[in-house]
């Protein structure tokens, strides 16, 4: 009989380092996450709960692995959205032991910086609560906006969105019964190359599945050279594979995350800051 097993989320520590390990020291969060689940072959089922949030149980339970991964220093800070192996990662050997105790290290750590008064926000939340670790407020009030506009405000929004992507000539059809093809333009990669494209637009806050793509594909047969399917959800495995399948015409996924990441890219009703938080390690050499 185990003991001292932890929170479930610890079972994605190990599989975290191993992925990233594999993809040579780096990894998109998405692309480590795909990875992660296909490795511990995760049920459909599992992976189809969600939390209160709508966010997927599976991924966010991926989140707090690394989140413990970054804080015990076997993962850096990088740029958004990229997952890095620090050194001590990279040169790992963690069996199930050690994973409990990076656990118990950071907690105790979180605690005493509590009891001192020198814990932040963010430390605060993983000690009082480890079902959910939130993405940072504005893009998950963002994803939230998304989710509650109305059908022909959410296409319209779509539609503006990849306008500002670079796409032209960008139109909604506003059609029923259109096989589930919402809208459609037109990307140009050079003057003398450019692909039709159809979109489908879908406020979910679930898993888009195969079928879905499989029917939308259907629907863009002899239309479009390119498909795009824009949700506020996520995409499950297989719907992802079958996006991507041999000999057939491919269609891009662009899932709740990707989108944000969009909005971000081009500053889309979304206004900067620059925000500083100390960088203690820095001052460590000082004191």
């Amino acid at each position: 009989m185990k003991e001292n097993v932890g929170p479930k989320f610890l079972r994605f520590v190990i599989p975290v380092i191993d992925v990233l390990t594999e993809l040579g020291g780096s990894g998109k969060v998405s692309e480590v996450q795909d990875a992660v689940v296909e490795m511990l072959d995760i049920p459909e089922n599992e992976l189809e709960e969600t939390l209160k949030s709508g966010d997927s149980r599976v991924r966010n339970q991926i989140a707090w692995a690394r989140f413990y991964l970054l804080k015990s220093g076997y993962l850096e800070s990088s740029q958004r959205g990229v997952w890095t192996l620090t050194e001590k990662g990279l040169k790992s050997e963690l069996n199930d032991r050690d994973v409990y105790d990076v656990f118990k290290n950071v907690r105790e750590t979180f605690k005493r910086n509590q009891d001192a008064k020198q814990v932040n926000e963010e430390d605060k939340q993983i000690i009082e609560d480890e079902e959910t670790i939130e993405v940072s407020n504005y893009r998950k009030d963002l994803l939230n906006l998304l989710q509650s506009l109305p059908p022909e405000g959410f296409e319209r929004i779509c539609q503006r969105l990849l306008r500002e992507s670079g796409f032209q000539q960008v139109k909604v059809t506003g059609k029923t019964g259109d096989g589930g093809i919402d809208g459609h333009g037109i990307l140009e990669i050079n003057p003398l190359v450019s692909f039709k494209v159809v979109f489908q637009c879908k406020r979910y806050r679930g898993a888009v599945s195969t079928s879905h793509v499989r029917d939308f594909r259907g629907a863009m047969m002899g239309r479009a050279d390119k498909g795009i399917i824009m949700t506020t959800g996520s995409f499950t495995l297989d719907a992802k594979r079958e996006a991507v399948r041999d000999s057939v015409p491919p269609i891009e996924l662009v899932d709740g995350e990707k989108m944000i990441d969009m909005f971000e890219n081009i500053e889309l009703g979304l206004m900067p800051k620059t925000v500083y938080e100390l960088d203690d390690d820095f001052f460590e050499e000082f004191k």
